[in-house]
């Protein structure tokens, strides 16, 4: 009995563009049995999405599958997926293949209510009466685990937090019984508990439907905790490919073995933080990379901390509160408030970094934004370095900022797409009369390009002709433009692959070295805080749970919340693996 699902033979994948065709898919090859998950895993532009968009027949017009065979083992029988005709392909997604994508505000109708949006995709495919499209949307709900099912029914994207649009998502792509779910990175950007719950929910729905999954991801900890094999890409090539437990033991491409690398580890201190791009070039740095002499031993932090922790606050935060009001009626009157920050108090040392750590809605980017006064609080004090910035006036405040700057989580929506990423750097400059001319402004802009490793000839470019990571490295620059001495970083990595996260990390570090800087360091990640934080504090409903050593916190958590995140932290040691790989091999042959 064949037990393959789906053979992607040499399937190669070609782009129109004004220079002529350009391949994204090298002629890959790889076979999906029959309830398996396998993982796909690689940075952006490695052509893993471009490689499941073809499996749809969803590429944009400017795409095509000019090469392979895509073999699908359906209900009806062995189907060629590209022979097949548009009205053929209609029918055959949601029935056959059915796809959850990465960001699902943005896949979502939101004109549409999302219970509507579900029962259109049971009505086209089911042919079913309006009241029992309903009905079978609401067991949907309920089954993957939305609150307040009835409720979300007639309710619109916007007022569902991410995972639980993202619920939505799947409850429509598993609303025919699809043989084949892919799921196009569902989890980035979301905290790690909700990122936990959307894993756990995608395994429950395989072993209940006896569904094949591929799951795609830039993080081969993420593909761990759900893949049974894993296929590693790179260029549009598929460069390894074996069982998690295999890739993760023994690693063969050098590509592999940096992805594995660039993840923060969790139980020991790096001086710097390894890179794809170490392993691809295999210079000496790699040697020194992952030699003991690259990690910091338990007596040079305490002596480092020692040294911090002597010196006077730059930063004095006490009962801080930033409270929101809800208005209802006609006339707007005031019935509640939402305690965004709720008299909050802590301090930072100079050349610290203080890490906050929370979920979303936890209080993390409005309590960043607060002590910036980008946000004005309801009460409490912010001082900093002898002055109660709070009582600036605006203009004063204007002034004071070239001294605090904030780097925000979107790079691309930070950065204004009407100017080149030079005027973006120089603007700022002009604006706070830094340097006395604007030929010395433009070199102090490309020395600030450099000394973030861009290169001077992006000078003229603009926003969209760069990746996330390089945005986010001119969105650095820009904050260094006003020779600041605090910097928040507000989620600056969250959205970015693992690799280029490592990249952001080390320069953060090395800025921090060479510069001194102070930073606010805010993430849902808790592993990452972790890593590069000197301390950190844990945020609940606008309140501090707990608050100290990064490390201390990690390893000795005191408060349930803490523990919350901590455990829903993707593993990545063999260890972790073995025990995933075991126990999701033990489910399945006791319920088959």
């Amino acid at each position: 009995m064949d037990n393959t699902l789906l053979e992607v033979n040499n399937l190669t994948v070609e782009f129109a563009t004004e220079k002529g065709l350009v391949k994204a898919i090298n002629g890959i090859s790889y076979s999906v049995e029959k309830g398996q998950c396998i993982g796909i895993v690689g940075e952006s532009g490695s052509g893993k999405t471009v490689s499941s968009l073809a499996l749809m027949r969803l590429l944009p017009r400017s795409g095509k599958i000019s090469g392979g065979d895509l073999i699908f083992n359906s209900r009806q029988g062995k189907t060629v997926i590209q022979n097949l005709s548009e009205k053929e392909m209609r029918s055959f997604r949601g029935n056959e293949i059915a796809m959850v994508f990465q960001e699902p505000l943005t896949s979502l109708n939101p004109v549409l209510t999302c219970g509507s949006q579900v029962m259109e995709a049971i009505m086209l495919h089911q042919q079913v009466s309006k009241n029992e499209g309903r009905n079978r949307t609401l067991e949907l709900f309920k089954r993957v685990k939305l609150p307040r099912p009835e409720a979300l029914l007639d309710s619109y994207p916007h007022q569902l937090s991410g995972g639980q649009k993202q619920r939505v998502m799947i409850a429509m792509a598993i609303s025919c019984n699809p043989l084949l779910l892919i799921a196009d990175e569902p989890t980035t950007a979301l905290d790690v508990t909700v990122q936990k719950a959307i894993l756990e929910l995608l395994k429950e729905l395989q072993e209940e439907n006896n569904m094949s999954i591929i799951f795609i991801s830039h993080d081969l900890g993420v593909i761990a905790e759900i893949a049974d094999k894993a296929l590693v890409m790179y260029k549009g090539d598929i460069v390894e490919q074996g069982s998690i437990l295999d890739i993760f033991s023994n690693p063969q491409h050098p590509y592999t073995k940096g992805l594995l690398a660039c993840r923060p580890p969790l139980y020991k201190h790096l001086h710097i933080l390894p890179t794809v791009k170490d392993f691809l070039d295999d210079s000496n740095k790699t040697e020194y990379i992952l030699s003991d002499k690259n990690i910091i031993t338990p007596e040079e932090r305490k002596n480092s901390r020692q040294k911090l922790y002597a010196l006077e606050p730059v930063l004095k935060v006490e009962n801080l509160k930033t409270y929101f009001p809800i208005h209802k009626g006609v006339l707007g009157k005031t019935i509640d408030y939402v305690k965004a920050v709720d008299d909050i108090s802590f301090d930072v040392y100079p050349g610290e970094i203080l890490g906050i750590v929370g979920e979303s809605g936890s209080g993390k980017t409005t309590l960043g934004r607060t002590i910036l006064r980008l946000i004005e609080p309801t009460s409490g004090s912010i001082n900093y370095r002898g002055t109660d910035i709070r009582k600036l006036s605006t203009e004063e405040m204007r002034q004071y900022r070239k001294r605090l700057q904030i780097i925000f989580q979107d790079p691309y929506s930070s950065l204004n797409p009407h100017l080149t990423v030079g005027e973006s750097i120089v603007e700022p400059m002009r604006v706070h009369e830094i340097l006395n001319s604007e030929k010395e402004r433009k070199a102090r802009a490309i020395e600030l390009l450099e000394r973030v490793n861009m290169n001077t000839s992006q000078f003229n470019l603009y926003p969209h002709e760069f990746s996330g990571g390089q945005r986010q490295r001119i969105c650095i620059a820009r904050a260094l433009a006003l020779n600041p001495e605090f910097i928040v970083c507000d989620e600056c990595i969250s959205a970015l692959d693992v690799s280029v996260q490592a990249q952001v990390i080390n320069l953060l570090s090395e800025l921090k070295k060479d510069f001194g800087f102070t930073y606010l360091f805010i993430s849902h990640d808790i592993s990452v805080i972790k890593f590069i934080s000197d301390r950190m504090i844990v945020l609940y409903n606008g309140k501090i749970e707990e608050m100290g050593d990064s490390d201390e916190i990690y390893f000795n958590p005191q408060k349930e919340y803490t523990k919350r995140l901590i455990n829903a932290v993707p593993r990545g040691t063999i260890e972790d693996i073995k025990a995933a790989v075991s126990s999701r091999h033990s489910y399945r042959n006791e319920k088959y």
